[in-house]
Parts: C-alpha cells; structure tokens; sequence
C-alpha cells in the first residue's frame, strides 16, 4: 500500500503505470485496486523492508517523489481481518471503520500513550502494527488528532476503510491460489 497517492491531486500516479514500474523491478503479478496505491503482486523477496525501500526508490525514479510503502502479507491480511475488535458489533459499517497499517511495530508504551488519547465518539485500538478507528459519524467530521496519533505511534501509517481491507485481503488469496 502506498501513502497520499492520489490524495487531492497530488502524487499522482496512474494504476497502469505503477503495474508497469512493479513489473520493471521484477514485481509479478502485480494488480491494483481503486486509484490511491493499492496493489497486490507476488516477489521472491522476502525481506520486507528491503523490498519497501527498493518500491520507493523506483516510484521516486520514476515518478518523482518517494512514498511511503507498507507492506502486508496474504496471511498479514487474514490476521487483521481476525483481529477486528469491532466484528462482533453489528453497527459498525465497513466504511465507517478504517484499518491504518503501520510501517513498523509501536511498542507496547506508545500504543498504551495512543489508547490514552480522547478521541469520543470515535473509537481506537491499537493491536499490532495496525491502528483500527471506529468513526460513527463518518471520518470526513472527525476531530481525531491524527498527527498526533502518528507522531506518539512514532511510525507512519496508511489507512484504508475496512470494504478496501477486504478486498486486498480476496485479491492475494486469489493471487495465491492461481
């Protein structure tokens, strides 16, 4: 997943051609999935930070600015679709929730220091790298610091809405299984 591609106009990438840049860097498979930085594929790499920083390089090379790129796995995905501490409540509606995966793990202090955080009406937890927030009255009228938030996790993050999470989560089952 990229971050604050194809946000406001600006960073702007075409889906096409980022499928082009993943294949010229030896990136199979690659597909997209709506126009702000999804995309699944397979690779041989399995150091994920390298791969990252490799992403980065070649969408700066190509594109002219460097982007964050967080990187999940098929079975990454399965667990966060498991861990949804809001599944069990029948109001939340999936474009209500959003999943911010972040770049590296925060620590046990700095999820304890975000859980601290008020955020009412809206709702946070913090498991593993993944930030979820339940925003009942839609995230467009939030009041969540979410500077804030990121500076106190100390790592970036990029959210998607839980309809986005998944659907990335069904394209690499299906990338897997073909």
């Amino acid at each position: 997943m990229l971050r604050a591609v194809n946000v406001g106009g600006n960073n702007k990438i075409k889906m096409e051609e980022l499928r082009l840049l993943f294949d010229s860097i030896g990136l199979q498979q690659a597909s997209t999935y709506i126009q702000s930085g999804n995309i699944v594929f397979t690779s041989k790499e399995k150091d994920p930070n390298k791969l990252a920083a490799k992403i980065e390089a070649a969408i700066e090379k190509g594109f002219g600015f460097r982007p964050n790129v967080i990187l999940r796995s098929s079975f990454h995905f399965d667990e966060v679709l498991r861990r949804n501490p809001f599944a069990a409540r029948s109001e939340v509606a999936p474009n209500k929730l959003l999943v911010t995966f972040l770049a590296s793990d925060p620590g046990d202090d700095a999820r304890h220091k975000v859980g601290e955080i008020k955020v009412a009406p809206e709702e946070m937890f913090v498991d593993g790298c993944e930030l979820f927030t339940y925003y009942p009255n839609g995230s467009g009228k939030s009041k969540i610091p979410m500077t804030l938030i990121e500076r106190t996790l100390g790592t970036p993050g990029t959210a998607r809405n839980w309809n986005t999470v998944e659907k990335l989560s069904e394209m690499a089952k299906a990338l897997i299984e073909a």
